[in-house]
Formats: C-alpha cells, structure tokens, sequence
C-alpha cells in the first residue's frame, strides 16, 4: 500500500492508527490506486461534530479533564455512533436544564427531553454547513425568470405576485396594522405591508411571500428530513428556510461570492450592490458554502442591549452562546456605542481557536415612540486563518500575539484566570482566595 500511494510504511501506520490527517495528495492517491470516490474519506459535518465534542466535554458536569484533540478525532473515527449518541444525550441534558429553568410554577411540566425548537433549527443549519443547494437553485430559477435590475426589485416582485398569483400589495399605515409588519392572506389574495419597513425590508417581505408560494415543496422537503415535526418547531424552521430563499434571490449565489471577493467582504459594499441591508448581507455571507465554489466560512449572531441572543447561525467550528451572558472582552456590545460603525476585533478561546469579528448596530422598525432605538448588534466571524481575505482586516499586524483578545463562551464555564472582566465564579472550579490580597477581581485574589 506504501508503494502505491508513494509514501512511506511508517506513514500508512500513522494514518491507520488515526495519527495523521489524510492530505490532499493522499487523498488523490487513494482514488487513483484503488478507484475510492474521494467524498467517502472526507466527511464535511466532521468539522461541526468535533467542535460539538469539544464544547461538550468542556461542560462543567464533567468532573475530570476533558479528552484531547486526538481522543476526539479517534472517536469520531472509530466510534462515530457512539459519538452521535454522546452527542444526543448532551443536547437533551443541555435541554433538561434549559427547560427546568423556564418551568412554570404552576403550570404543566414541559416535555423535559425534548431539544427546543431554537437549538434544533441551529444544530439542523450547521449540520448543512448553513447551505441549501436546493434552495440556491430555485432561488436562481426564480431570479432569472424575475428579471430586470437590482434598481427595480421591489415593483419587479409586486408584479410577480399579482401577475402570476394574483396576489396585490397594499402599504399601509402604522395606525392600521399597530402590531404587525406583514400580513400575507393568500385566501383573499393581499399582503399587507406597514409603512414602519424601511424600502430595503419591504423588498425582502415580498421575496419572503413569494417564497412561500413558489419555494413551498423544497422548503417541505427539507422541514420533513430535518424531523422537526412539532408545530412550533416545524414553523420555525420553515420561516427560516423561506428566510434562506428569499436571500438567495435577493442575492444570487455566484454573483454574490463574486462580489465578495472582489470588495474582499466589504459588507457595506455587497448591500449596495444588491440593494439590501449590512445584516441581510451578514446572513448571506454564512451561506456561501457550496461545494466547489466556497467563500470564507462565517458564524452570525445577533444580540439586544440585554445580552439575549436573537439569532445565530454558524458555518464554523466557533461556539457560539444560546443566550445572554456573552463574554464581555468579546466587545459585541461596544457596537453600541458607535451606532453605524464597524467594531473588527481578533478573538482567542480558551482551547486556542483564533478568529476575527466584525460587529456594527442594526436598525429595527419603529412603530411606535416608546419603541425608538431598538437597535440590535449584528456580529460575524471567521477563523483567522481566512482574516487576509477580508478588507477590514488589512490594517492590523496579525503575527502580534497581543492582538488577540482572549474571550470565553460564558463566565460560567470560562476556565480563564486572573480575568479583569469575570463577573461569575466558575462552577466547575475554584479560583485561588487569599483574604490578605485583593486582584482583579472579587472572585481572585
């Protein structure tokens, strides 16, 4: 086998005892030499699942040290089953406490072991590396037959739906729908749009309606695999599949990673030349992952002043928080100090994983005076290794080890010592209390 792949005994023994990764000249070898399809020896949610792994044995129930990079690899090699059921039984304890937390006092007791919807519809987007070519597809085919320009997009997608559907569009005032921002009545034929969406949005409304109505069996097809089938569930996740379609009109694959590319991810840049807005091209840029023509793999989330966490999709091997209490070195939140400006900042996790962020203010419609300012933050990262693809990077010395920020998931679990910004004792260690010393923090000294 050595003489056939052109590598050395040693080698081949190194590789069968999960030692060394296969490279790409192996990998060719390999399908030369013995006629193996490529894709078999390279699995694409390996990534995603080591990731899961590792942000799983870190948790606090774990008494003792979590496994090595290597024992995770091996047993995703060689126990993948295993590994998938490890993987379960995490999500339902993770949901456990989810659900325990939010239990009504007086009220029935929730179905304890069940994933809730939000963690489900995230883990079922980044088991698809955030791409659906099935979606794309439709998407472009609609597109085309749409035509004209970006300029005309929004009477271009009215007439669609009254020629084709017989669907009318009506803008109407704030005072006429207070509590909504689209009302789609397919059985009277209209949709309702409120005077609240800024020009940008309203576009977007209509892709979305459209998705419903020529998108609907792809969106099925992928809501029956994902087996989502409770309603709540299920609904969610078909709004952001239809999300997905609507994007990828707006935004056509090539086009947009071409564009991409071009500006090196000048978000500001991108949103102009499709006539969208910075956190629609935010999302868009997490799903330019198709085989054979990929852009940088990027992670999403967004956040309110609070803290909660109101959407996040992730294409990367980055954890990313469920809910409130995100690391503040991690200064997503400083976004809210400089309402339209981008934040970039280079990041470290605890395990060593490095990547660069960017993060900027998002308006939200305005419906009333007691809802002004409700801005949100959008950030998107990316492993350092893709930053000199990036515009925004080009200014910083990426070879300084004091550039980078080092940032945890959540105080809670965060094994960092000495940190000025903890806010929590850990709860799966004890730091060092020293009642003659007083350091950074209450929590050390």
């Amino acid at each position: 086998m050595a003489r056939r792949l052109g590598i050395s005994p040693a080698y081949v023994n190194l590789l069968e005892n999960n030692q060394r990764a296969l490279s790409v000249s192996v990998l060719v070898a390999l399908t030369e030499a013995y006629g193996i399809d490529m894709k078999s020896l390279v699995q694409e949610t390996d990534t995603t699942r080591l990731a899961d792994l590792r942000a799983a044995v870190r948790d606090p129930i774990f008494a003792t040290d979590a496994p090595d990079l290597s024992e995770l690899r091996a047993a995703l090699d060689h126990a993948p089953q295993l590994a998938d059921q490890f993987l379960s039984l995490y999500r339902a304890h993770r949901s456990l406490v989810d659900q325990v937390r939010r239990m009504s006092v007086d009220g029935a007791p929730p179905a304890l072991f069940s994933v809730t919807p939000e963690t489900a519809i995230h883990d079922y987007f980044r088991n698809h590396a955030n791409h659906f070519d099935d979606l794309e597809r439709a998407a472009q085919d609609l597109r085309q037959r749409i035509g004209g320009s970006t300029d005309d997009m929004y009477a271009l997608l009215k007439r669609r739906l009254r020629v084709e559907h017989g669907i009318q569009t009506d803008l109407l005032r704030i005072t006429d729908m207070p509590d909504n921002l689209r009302l789609f009545d397919e059985a009277a034929g209209r949709v309702h749009l409120s005077e609240a969406l800024d020009h940008t949005n309203r576009i977007f409304q209509l892709a979305h309606v459209l998705g419903l109505l020529e998108a609907g069996s792809e969106v099925e097809a992928l809501a029956a695999e994902s087996g989502l089938a409770d309603n709540e569930g299920g609904a969610r996740l078909r709004v952001e599949l239809t999300n997905y379609f609507a994007a990828a009109m707006l935004m056509p694959y090539d086009a947009t990673r071409a564009l991409a590319e071009e500006t090196r991810y000048d978000i500001d840049r991108i949103a102009t030349g499709f006539g969208v807005s910075f956190e629609m091209v935010c999302h868009r840029l997490t799903t330019l992952q198709r085989d054979g023509a990929r852009g940088v793999p990027f992670f999403f989330l967004r956040v309110d002043r609070a803290g909660n966490v109101t959407k996040r999709f992730n294409a990367t091997a980055f954890t990313l928080a469920e809910e409130g209490g995100a690391c503040p070195v991690w200064d997503i939140h400083g976004a809210f100090r400089v309402p339209g400006a981008i934040v970039p900042q280079f990041v470290e996790l605890p395990e060593g994983g490095r990547f660069f962020t960017l993060s900027r203010t998002a308006d939200r419609p305005v419906l009333s005076r007691s809802g002004q300012d409700r801005r949100l933050v959008v950030a998107i990262g990316c492993a350092v290794e893709h930053a000199d693809k990036i515009g925004y990077a080009r200014a910083f010395n990426m070879s300084d080890p004091v550039l980078f920020s080092p940032i945890g998931i959540n105080c809670h679990v965060c094994p960092r010592h000495s940190c000025s910004e903890r806010a929590h004792q850990p709860v799966h260690m004890s730091l060092p209390i020293d009642t003659r010393r007083r350091g950074r923090t209450r929590y050390e000294s």
